[in-house]
């Protein structure tokens, strides 16, 4: 298939052309293309960097089909690049499917006994055990391990860290050396000091930052997720909670701040990216949400689109709008940055190359 696209092209503002050849854009004229626009807006391609595919709504393994149909939502979104940060299902096969989004996959999600979702990770009885399983993930993945750093411990009746300071450091070295990136489920406030201090490389959720941790991140460039889409039901689980008091308190005051939280790491310099937290109890296709919530927690909508884009595309590696890159990116009619309802109609994506037009908004996903 042969393009021809003309728009403004972010995170630019000036008018430019662009072709589309061979599933690659091309800055040079292709002869022969077909004019797919004329004007708009076109971005380079979405990124939910906290996504569970695989992962099915309400619980539980979902089948390929699935999977496939999870995927397909993410895609017509305008996500084109997932971060699966924990699945609990091989998806893999997904790669074989040129019409669906790439998958950078952080293997299982790794925890303690009965300190975690149950059969969603893998478990282990030995915090001993921690650094040997890390590599494991990192082989089995793409370049990242995702471990739960904390949970409710109901023997105290509130969150608290999963593991020793000592045991993370040892992980994430191990992580390391095997050339992966680590991140780390983290609600509380606890947990903090040992992930960072040991060297962590990202950490999704961080409603417990405070200042102090907060700086700790800023200097050493620990990324933060901050799933704003999944926060927002903090309120229900803490209803639903009603067995730990201390618990459904501290979660709805981590809710009640979480925007002030993200505007101080942002003010930081903390780089901040976008991910839904989709699959189990948030639904997919939901990428135009987190941005938009992100632009109403201290960020502009140009650096909350780029979270979602080209800086979050260049932090997990993978090439934005150039010549030459495979051409993932969504064409808009609107400038997107306006608001909510011109970021979540795209007019087209295009993945590989080959254009999916807009369809009408999904009511129910698998």
């Amino acid at each position: 298939m042969r393009l021809h696209l003309r728009g403004v092209v972010l995170p630019g503002n000036d008018v430019r052309d662009l072709w589309v050849h061979d599933g690659l854009i091309s800055v040079e004229p292709v002869r022969d293309a077909e004019t797919l626009c004329d004007t708009g807006w076109i971005v380079p391609g979405l990124v939910d960097a906290h996504c569970h595919v695989g992962l099915r709504y309400g619980g539980g393994d979902e089948d390929r089909a699935g999977a496939i149909a999870q995927a397909e939502t993410e895609r017509d979104a305008g996500a084109l690049l997932l971060r699966d940060a924990g699945s609990p299902i091989d998806t893999h096969f997904i790669d074989d499917h040129e019409d669906l989004p790439r998958i950078i996959r952080a293997g299982r999600h790794i925890a303690r006994p009965k300190r975690y979702i149950r059969e969603l990770g893998i478990e282990l009885d030995d915090e001993r055990d921690l650094p040997e399983i890390v590599a494991e993930q990192a082989r089995f993945g793409d370049g990242w391990v995702k471990i739960v750093g904390d949970w409710i411990d109901r023997s105290v009746g509130d969150l608290r860290p999963l593991w020793s300071d000592a045991i993370l450091k040892e992980a994430i070295d191990a992580a390391h050396r095997e050339g992966a990136r680590v991140t780390a489920h983290v609600f509380g406030e606890d947990a903090l000091p040992g992930l960072i201090g040991a060297g962590i490389d990202c950490l999704e959720h961080g409603t417990g930052l405070t200042d102090d941790t907060i700086e700790m991140m800023a200097r050493q460039g620990t990324a933060l997720v901050p799933t704003l889409v999944n926060i927002a039901t903090f309120p229900e689980i803490a209803d639903s909670a009603t067995k730990f008091p201390v618990y459904a308190a501290h979660m709805r005051d981590l809710h009640r701040r979480v925007r002030d939280t993200v505007a101080n790491a942002h003010a930081a310099g903390v780089p901040i990216y976008t991910g839904t937290d989709a699959g189990g109890s948030i639904r997919h296709g939901r990428i135009a949400e987190e941005i938009d919530a992100l632009a109403g927690a201290g960020l502009s909508r140009h650096e909350a689109l780029g979270a979602s884009s080209w800086n979050a595309r260049e932090w997990l590696g993978r090439p934005g709008i150039e010549h030459g890159a495979s051409a993932d990116f969504v064409v808009y009619e609107a400038d997107p940055r306006i608001g909510p309802e011109a970021l979540s109609a795209p007019a087209y994506v295009v993945l590989r190359g080959r254009v999916y037009p807009r369809r009408d908004p999904v009511t129910a996903h698998r």
